[in-house]
């Protein structure tokens, strides 16, 4: 409800743990499919809550690492290279996967073993807080991402 009000925070960072489980990820009611079920509810129940203020909301949502392509003796999945991001909100302009597909080969995969990123995940943070917030592309290359101008912002994400 603070997010909704007029004059509320224009932003918020949140974290949400529990997805490092390295064992039984890949059934319908393993440790992977229950997390995704308690994030889908929690952003419906914040879609719900912004109301109106849904159209004007951006989320992002990221790892700080990625996992491995491959299942592991546990079933589940270990760190590493490539993994994925998204965005959501009525300010997104959705229905969409951004990126090349690098393919799952094993002459495609990073070290053999992971997926092989794709995008900078810098890029996609700077086109957010570019075209959301209105950050300039000086401060994304200099203060935000320090020395990062080679990291092009991702474009044509927003309405």
């Amino acid at each position: 409800k603070i997010m909704a009000a007029d004059g509320g925070p224009g932003g918020c960072a949140l974290a949400y743990g529990g997805w490092d489980t390295h064992a039984n990820e890949g059934n319908a009611t393993g440790s992977l499919a229950n997390n995704l079920a308690q994030l889908d509810i929690a952003f419906a129940g914040l879609k719900e809550e912004l109301g109106a203020a849904w159209a004007k909301t951006v989320v992002v949502v990221a790892t700080e690492f990625g996992r491995t392509f491959k299942e592991n003796g546990t079933s589940g999945t270990d760190h590493g290279i490539g993994g994925v991001s998204f965005i959501i909100g009525g300010a997104v302009k959705g229905h969409r996967f951004l990126g090349d597909w690098p393919g799952l080969a094993p002459n495609q995969l990073y070290e053999g073993r992971d997926l092989f990123p794709a995008n900078d995940l810098r890029g996609l943070f700077k086109g957010v807080l570019r075209d959301h917030w209105g950050v300039t592309q000086s401060d994304l290359n200099n203060l935000v991402f320090p020395d990062s101008a080679d990291v092009p912002a991702m474009t044509n994400l927003l309405r």
